[in-house]
């Protein structure tokens, strides 16, 4: 069981009792672990406005411990970020919703992660946090500095995160909206590095399902609606996309001066036949390429395909 969460856990004796230590690690961390509600709203909105988000991958069945973990690291990071950008919004930072986090002793003051809601997902090994329609922060560049404390030694290593993927956008999964979100996030890529890439300008495409082809509505859009669940078909469209973009540019798999990772999210409470895809374009230093085209790890210690990349 995670030791820090026993220790913060100030209505749970640090030791467990009899009926504790027979419960599965599942059960013991719902009991200790005071955590954020779902927001049940969260699947209509994402089918219907675009939201930027994080992604977290996490061992499985440790979700509950990922949550947690996940919401002290953003917290710091996030409230960083908003410092610097809008510190004359003061008063309007201060009446952003928040939700809860574990503060030892703290029960009905609001501390945490400003303005990110919890999202129901339908697969294990993964946490997801949006923010508000309307509102996009930089969030590959709150990522960059989570990676880069770490690298440094500003900050230990998570023990149940794995990864943090930044969404910079999300849309419904159809050829339209994936074209374009992905057009304008390149375009807003190559504009604010316009004069450190080369040419052409070398870009990989990264895509996940992540079991969602397990589920009754993926099935359905894998029987002939949908064709964007076939890889191949998502890459092309992808590639087209940058392309259009900038004429100038090839795919390399082995060093992108820019990735595409296109994440088909597991969501909870969507409507059969409903798909919800995220879009991050992301710099060289965020990616892995081997063995596969991921962002990159937290934990040095990760295992490879432990949980989906």
């Amino acid at each position: 069981m995670d030791a820090a969460v026993t220790a913060t856990a100030t209505s749970t004796p640090t030791r467990l009792t009899e009926d504790e230590e027979d419960m599965k690690p599942w059960e013991q961390h719902s009991g200790v672990i005071r955590l954020p509600r779902f927001d049940y709203n969260a699947p209509s909105s994402l089918l219907t406005h675009s939201h930027s988000a994080f992604l977290i991958t996490c061992t499985i069945k440790r979700e509950k411990s990922a949550t947690k973990e996940a919401i002290t690291i953003l917290h710091s990071f996030i409230n960083g970020d908003q410092a610097q950008q809008s510190s004359d919004n003061t008063d309007a930072t201060c009446k952003r919703r928040k939700i809860s986090t574990p503060e030892t002793g703290v029960k009905d003051k609001d501390e945490g992660v400003t303005d990110l809601s919890l999202v129901k997902l339908i697969r294990n090994g993964l946490v997801l946090f949006i923010f508000p329609k309307n509102t996009f922060p930089d969030t590959v560049g709150i990522v960059s500095n989570v990676i880069q404390a770490l690298e440094s030694g500003k900050i230990t290593s998570p023990a149940w995160c794995h990864r943090i993927l930044p969404i910079q956008a999300t849309c419904s999964l159809n050829e339209k909206e994936l074209h374009e979100v992905v057009s304008v996030l390149v375009k807003k890529f190559v504009d604010a590095k316009q004069d450190k890439l080369g040419r052409p300008l070398k870009f990989a495409v990264g895509f996940n399902r992540r079991g969602i082809e397990e589920t009754k509505s993926a099935k359905e859009n894998l029987n002939g609606s949908n064709s964007l669940l076939d890889r191949n078909k998502c890459f092309e469209i992808v590639a087209t996309a940058v392309n259009h973009v900038v004429k100038d540019s090839v795919v390399d798999l082995r060093s992108p001066e820019l990735s595409v990772l296109v994440e088909v999210l597991p969501l909870s409470g969507v409507p059969n036949g409903s798909l919800v895809a995220s879009v991050s374009v992301l710099p060289s230093n965020l990616v892995s390429t081997k063995p596969k085209l991921c962002v990159k790890a937290l934990n040095s210690t990760t295992k490879e395909g432990f949980v989906a990349q």
